[in-house]
């Protein structure tokens, strides 16, 4: 999403961040399989792993949950007032099925990594188009 952003002139506008909603890989650094398939595509993955927070409900106007799983776990924390900012990430991929997950790549292989950026960067384009429509963004 950060290099969809950048390459529509839109870093000023749009900010965008990701956090996991368990703990447990909290301050490592991206898996080398998802780096190594990013770069292929002029993609560098940066940062460190953070756990989601409730008050990133209030930081950001979109909350993308990756499957259904993870949507829940997330519900579960929103308040009532913020839960409308919560989606699956596929809602915005016209082509995805209702209700469409992002598979783990991580038992996947190397074609897993490929698979799961072809699907992010579909949505992710979606995701940029509606931004676009609904907040006026050129």
């Amino acid at each position: 999403m950060l290099k969809l952003v950048a390459d529509a002139g839109l870093d000023d506008a749009i900010e965008s961040d990701s956090a996991g909603t368990a703990g447990y890989h909290v301050g490592e650094t991206p898996d080398a399989r998802a780096s190594e398939a990013a770069a292929r595509r002029g993609v560098r993955l940066r940062g460190r792993a953070r756990q989601f927070g409730r008050s990133d409900f209030e930081r950001f106007d979109y909350v993308l949950a990756m499957d259904l799983s993870n949507y829940d776990d997330l519900a579960e924390i929103a308040t009532p007032n913020l839960r409308h900012k919560l989606h699956l990430l596929r809602e915005f991929d016209p082509s995805a099925p209702k209700h469409a997950a992002v598979p783990d790549p991580y038992y996947g292989g190397d074609q897993g990594f490929e698979e799961v950026l072809d699907i992010c960067e579909r949505a992710c384009r979606g995701l940029l188009d509606h931004l676009r429509r609904e907040h006026r963004l050129r």
